[in-house]
């Protein structure tokens, strides 16, 4: 019995400190969207299509999407009319619900990282967006739950980007795999799998160049090194995963279109989440291209990068009592 309350107690506190980071990270999208909210439910006296339209502009004003927005709309409509609600404050739960159905849809945000041999994690996306911080953070975080990392500097062309990844090696004591400036990424890959191997690493971070990502030469850039991995490991990459920044809004949902098309995008990485009042992009993204959100940046520390749970990012963003609930049960 001792042993199960100490279960519950972990898993309680580690619930809470995650959903502290979230709520904390999720403040500026929460105070600017919900405040906002709560202010048309006051108002409502009736649930009328004056309401929805209202309703409609503030999700878009939060960055949830138009696709996104409607579908939601439609979902809400269905369940007024099925439920015959009329008082408006019903509709919160109802609509914290139908964001995390949207935000699962039976897809994992796990990473998919191998229970034996080398698991290859290669990062793609534009210059800007946090790509090489995010790796470094994510070795920091992997290395804290045991497990052995290395770091490959693939991003050959960006003036300064290995010496940035080189720092963050010595920061998280994980050791970089590297060529000289202006080389080519896919033989540096081809070491640092080589180097992993030898030293039985668990999981190799790779960086890749950020250049524009519609420019042809980079798409080639990336198959070379597809090809590389996969010579030596056939089913790696065991994640391709695109790194965005949250502040540009729908800018990140056109890049994550291209993306997709090109590169075999697995799962999304989204930094500064905490740097912007229209969090509600994470949603859109999700939704509208069908790859799951896997990390979620919520801060500058090196804490600061979690694994992204859609109850969570709705308890936060509603301040709803969704794992409360969830908690009792265990």
């Amino acid at each position: 019995m001792g042993f199960f309350k100490k279960l519950k107690e972990n898993i309680a506190n580690k619930t809470q400190e995650v959903t502290s980071k979230f709520k904390e990270g999720l403040s500026k999208t929460r105070d600017s969207f919900v405040e906002k909210m709560e202010d048309l439910i006051v108002r409502t006296k009736k649930i009328d299509e004056e309401f929805f339209e209202e309703l409609e502009e503030i999700l878009i004003g939060a960055d949830v999407g138009v696709h996104t927005v409607l579908d939601l709309i439609e979902q809400l409509r269905k369940e007024v009319k099925t439920r015959k609600i009329e008082d408006a404050n019903q509709l919160k739960p109802i609509l914290t619900q139908q964001i995390v159905n949207f935000l699962k849809d039976g897809q994992s945000n796990e990473l998919n990282i191998q229970s034996e041999g080398l698991t290859v994690i290669l990062f793609v996306g534009v210059n800007g967006v946090g790509k090489t911080t995010t790796i470094g953070k994510l070795a920091h975080k992997l290395k804290k739950e045991g497990l052995k990392v290395m770091m490959a500097a693939g991003d050959t062309f960006r003036a300064g980007a290995i010496e940035q990844l080189e720092v963050w090696g010595e920061r998280v004591g994980v050791d970089v795999v590297k060529h000289q400036a202006g080389s080519d990424p896919a033989a540096v890959i081809f070491d640092a799998i080589q180097s992993a191997k030898s030293k039985q690493v668990d999981v190799l971070l790779c960086d890749t160049a950020g250049r524009l990502h519609n420019k042809v030469n980079l798409m080639q850039e990336l198959n070379k090194i597809f090809r590389v991995i996969k010579k030596e490991i056939p089913e790696a990459p065991h994640e391709v995963l695109l790194v965005l920044d949250a502040t540009t809004g729908q800018n990140a949902l056109q890049q994550a279109k291209l993306f997709k098309e090109s590169a075999g995008v697995s799962g999304l990485v989204l930094t500064k989440l905490d740097g912007t009042a229209k969090g509600g992009i994470v949603i859109a993204i999700h939704h509208e291209l069908q790859i799951p959100v896997k990390l979620v940046g919520l801060g500058e520390k090196m804490d600061d990068l979690q694994e992204f749970d859609a109850d969570q990012f709705a308890n936060a963003l509603f301040a709803q009592g969704f794992l409360e609930e969830d908690q009792e049960e265990i």
